[in-house]
């Protein structure tokens, strides 16, 4: 009788463990109904996926959306990054010569061919290295899983940004969901989730920029900007200057689904320039947007686009229509 009760306790106290932990993370996922009514503002101009981070782009008529963002077969927005020796990711912010790091595909998107100023190519096979053991790395002072991506491609990064033999590796981001909590400076707002901190992104899986605000700010700076600058995910077209600001809900296309979940801040990041690496002597468009684009829970950073949540998974295609809540 006694050992009845003790296996029923333990039970017990199983079934109460799992009901907690399956609390927990409902209580991280969005739970929000999507709207059922829908209104078109614009058209979808420009599909960006950055693989590497702080690296160049890759353009297609059309990729998934998932949980950790872009995705065409192995290639996934900000799955890769560069970290120094003690594992800690390094960017442009500090080694503008990455931006100039220039990933091509081949045809079913699973070898990444990169290209750099004055160096030979080399190939990184994505299918190969997901099938690897994963390490640790760190980004953003969290540590994640990342499969390092081998000793050529190490020393080809060490070479191109340290002009050294070593000193720099990359690594890969393995998992289809992310694993990483919300930054602390993005606690304030209330939309940002864990489940939207995407896999090695600053913020959220996406991000997106109307290409009219870019516009409205050339108007005010001499060296003209173009949507790349901000390395968005999605440029729209046709809208308003700054519309975007307010919406709460978009869908691209007719199936997938986002939820606006905060400003996208800015840094001198947007001041180094996406083909020659070279930052800009005045410190511009930085320095412009921050007399007139400063909100409330975003510090001294100026905004320009804004962060994403996927609600809904589905394929976004290049001159998609870009809908948002009809009230």
């Amino acid at each position: 009788m006694t050992d009845l009760i003790t296996t029923r306790v333990q039970y017990a106290v199983v079934i109460g463990i799992s009901i907690i932990m399956l609390w927990k993370l409902l209580k991280k996922r969005p739970t929000k109904n999507i709207p059922k009514k829908w209104k078109k503002v614009g058209e979808l101009s420009d599909l960006m996926c950055f693989p590497i981070k702080s690296g160049g782009v890759v353009r297609s008529d059309e990729f998934d959306c998932i949980n950790i963002g872009l995705q065409k077969n192995y290639i996934r927005d900000r799955t890769f990054m560069v970290v120094n020796s003690s594992g800690e990711f390094i960017t442009a912010r500090a080694h503008p010569k990455l931006v100039q790091v220039a990933p091509y595909v081949d045809n079913d998107y699973s070898v990444m061919i990169l290209s750099a100023p004055d160096m030979s190519n080399i190939n990184i096979d994505v299918a190969q290295l997901s099938t690897l053991k994963p390490k640790k790395a760190v980004v953003w002072g969290e540590a994640v899983d990342a499969i390092d991506a081998g000793d050529d491609a190490a020393r080809w990064f060490s070479q191109f940004i340290l002009g050294k033999e070593s000193g720099l590796r990359l690594v890969f981001y393995p998992a289809s969901y992310p694993t990483r909590d919300v930054r602390e400076k993005n606690k304030v707002f209330k939309s940002a989730v864990p489940a939207d901190t995407g896999a090695l992104h600053d913020a959220t899986s996406f991000m997106l920029i109307n290409e009219s605000s870019i516009e409205e700010l050339n108007s005010r700076v001499e060296k003209y900007v173009t949507p790349l600058q901000f390395r968005p995910n999605f440029v729209v077209k046709e809208v308003k200057p700054y519309e975007e600001d307010s919406w709460k809900w978009i869908k691209i296309g007719e199936e997938a689904v986002f939820e606006n979940v905060k400003p996208c801040t800015r840094c001198i990041f947007t001041n180094i320039d996406p083909i020659t690496a070279e930052r800009n002597s005045n410190e511009e468009p930085l320095k412009t947007l921050k007399t007139y684009r400063k909100f409330e829970n975003c510090g001294d950073s100026p905004v320009m686009g804004i962060h994403l949540g996927l609600r809904r998974k589905g394929v976004i295609r290049l001159n998609d229509p870009i809908y948002i809540e009809e009230n």
